[in-house]
């Protein structure tokens, strides 16, 4: 049980009336955090709660007291740690999935559980808190874990000789493949997202998950000393006490685990090592953590029994726990943002997005829309430049009140449009929710504003293609020929010395929301900017599919003329090429990272391919040339 976790039980004791804020401040934690720690507690029966009116009351279980009497402490005694610097963002994983199980024709990772299977559950979990990086150590049928197609643009590397190795070998062979700290996990562990999240916030860099007891008959059981890891064995007769059992989830820091593949390779002569040893000899020179989880929902394949157990029960249950958690870090976002109690809380409903997580909450009556950003925007978006954009355009009434913006995390707090219904390829066609469309565009182009940034494509390009090379993101074929042409415009395009104006950059249907019949709304403003007003227009005739007619339709509404000045056509198609291009590599960047947009990316990068033989294209690249 965690420091945090003791005094929250200590000041319950103290006062059974305290509220989650009083919590909050003698913990010196955050109101979410006080509150995810609450359901904790009682999920493990050390608490419980009574209602009265508004107000709960917390009272203590005999187990709660026992802990506070016995005053266990996993953090008590602690040492000086091999690693002076301070916690270390992980970016890196390993999952060690060579071994067979002689009850299943096919790896424990590829067992189906319900939709998933086991690999493809951690591989997730892995992608959405910043892993990207992730090598997967295979054996038996190793072609299986090649051909998932969730799985493709991971790491692979393939011990020959899984049937007479253990696992230690399987994690030498991916120390060409590691650069950094990593979280190390096995194939066969079905374990709670909460225990990902605790680990990456864990300070120490070298840890071992422990849990209590599960009393399987196969317990990897571990003894600690002075806070640190002290021994490991299977065997229960090896112990003056039990610590907790370890669970197939580590965190190594690159230091020790380059001692671990020394001494394996220049001492070892036992190939049946497993890394979990390896390991305890290195804690006999350096300091070992651990993170220790009561009331962890978890398992393990080993056998059919194993299997079993876990679709039928421990699965259900993790589901169930999961969800409950889910909702209530949400809750705390609306808690610290709006200053709220829980109870103020009634209603929360997913709500779509791209790239982020929407919800629609109610609120003490009243509904709003909570954005939390999607994993991995934080590189390709600037929240400073969108907090202030995203002010300008709701005090021009275009979209709703900025409730709560926090620039550090992105999460956003907005007012929700009442009688909302969000456009779609096919209605914003119609000539009367253009003229709608057309309507609010002219009032956020000739507004006057001054946004906090530009919206710079070229720059965009040359950043995006930088997060590419991180990414390890394969270009399409032909990339650099048609990148060749899209700079040649680059010129034909400033020579213009067009007349940058504030524009909303992402002019998909789904960010133009109608509210009853005589307003459209504008969301979303991660990519606003200064730009080329025809930037929108050729944004929005894109992802709708605007036919040349429909287009034609548009632009007229929207300069209020029939005729559609050469310039005008001329920028458009241009944009409609830059564009193509950009979120093409854009695509290329989130599949990297784990994400699938089926056939999104590569048909953007064909068709900027087709529209740079346009002829107004040719044209504007002729005459520049000469």
């Amino acid at each position: 049980m965690e420091q945090h976790s003791f005094k929250i039980l200590e000041a319950i004791n103290k006062n059974a009336n305290i509220n989650q804020k009083k919590m909050a401040e003698l913990c010196g934690i955050s109101i979410g955090k006080v509150n995810y720690l609450i359901h904790d507690l009682t999920f493990g029966e050390f608490i419980y709660s009574e209602k009265k009116g508004r107000n709960i009351s917390y009272f203590l279980t005999e187990k709660g007291i026992d802990f506070l009497k016995n005053g266990i402490q996993a953090f008590h005694d602690k040492k000086v740690n091999i690693h002076q610097e301070p916690l270390k963002e992980i970016k890196q994983a390993v999952i060690l999935a060579a071994g067979s199980r002689k009850d299943f024709n096919k790896p424990a990772g590829l067992l189906p559980i319900e939709t998933t299977t086991l690999i493809k559950r951690n591989v997730e979990i892995l992608q959405e808190n910043g892993i990207h990086h992730i090598v997967i150590v295979t054996g038996h049928q190793r072609e299986a874990f090649e051909a998932i197609p969730e799985l493709s643009h991971l790491q692979f590397v393939y011990n020959p000789k899984y049937k007479w190795t253990g696992s230690m070998a399987s994690l030498a062979l991916a120390y060409d493949l590691i650069s950094d700290d990593f979280l190390l996990i096995e194939d066969d562990i079905l374990i709670e997202e909460r225990a990902f999240k605790e680990m990456l916030l864990q300070p120490q860099r070298d840890c071992i998950l422990i849990t209590n007891e599960s009393g399987s008959g196969d317990e990897a059981f571990v003894e600690l000393r002075n806070g640190y890891l002290y021994k490991v064995s299977k065997d229960i007769h090896q112990f003056n006490h039990v610590d907790g059992e370890m669970i197939g989830f580590s965190k190594l820091s690159y230091d020790v685990f380059t001692k671990m593949v020394t001494d394996y390779k220049q001492n070892n002569k036992n190939p049946y090592m497993n890394y979990e040893y390896m390991l305890l000899d290195v804690s006999r020179h350096y300091n070992i953590g651990f993170l220790k989880m009561y009331n962890l929902i978890w398992g393990e394949i080993d056998s059919r029994q194993h299997y079993d157990t876990i679709i039928n029960k421990t699965y259900p249950i993790l589901k169930r726990k999961e969800a409950v958690f889910r909702e209530i870090q949400i809750k705390s976002y609306l808690m610290e943002a709006l200053d709220l109690e829980y109870e103020d809380i009634q209603q929360i409903q997913p709500f779509g997005g791209m790239t982020n997580k929407n919800f629609k909450v109610t609120v003490n009556e009243k509904e709003y829309v909570l954005r939390i950003p999607g994993n991995g925007t934080e590189q390709m978006i600037c929240r400073k430049d969108e907090k202030v954009n995203s002010m300008l355009v709701s005090k021009l009434g275009i979209d709703t009140d900025v409730i709560y913006f926090n620039e550090e995390t992105g999460i956003k707090i907005a007012g929700l449009i009442p009688n909302a219904e969000t456009l779609t390829g096919k209605t914003a066609k119609r000539q009367d929710y253009m003229m709608l469309t057309t309507a609010v565009l002219r009032k956020l182009h000739e507004s006057g504003i001054e946004m906090a940034n530009q919206f710079d494509v070229f720059e965009k390009i040359t950043e995006y293609e930088h997060l590419m090379a991180e990414a390890k993101g394969q270009p399409f074929e032909h990339y650099d020929e048609v990148r060749a042409q899209v700079m040649v415009l680059k010129g034909v395009f400033e020579a213009m010395n067009i007349t940058f104006k504030p524009c909303h950059n992402d002019l998909v249907p789904e960010n133009l929301v109608k509210s009853g019949d005589g307003k459209v709304f504008l969301i979303d403003w991660e990519y606003a900017g200064m730009n080329d007003p025809m930037w929108d227009i050729a944004a929005h005739s894109l992802e709708c599919e605007f036919t040349p007619e429909d287009e034609e339709l548009f632009l007229s509404l929207y300069l209020q003329q029939d005729e559609i000045p050469l310039e005008i056509q001329q920028r458009v198609i241009m944009n409609k090429i830059f564009q193509d291009f950009l979120w093409s590599i854009w695509t290329i960047i989130k599949e990297a990272k784990g994400d699938d947009f089926g056939q999104y990316g590569i048909n953007r990068f064909n068709r900027a391919r087709e529209n740079l033989n346009h002829e107004l294209i040719r044209e504007l690249a002729y005459s520049y040339e000469k």
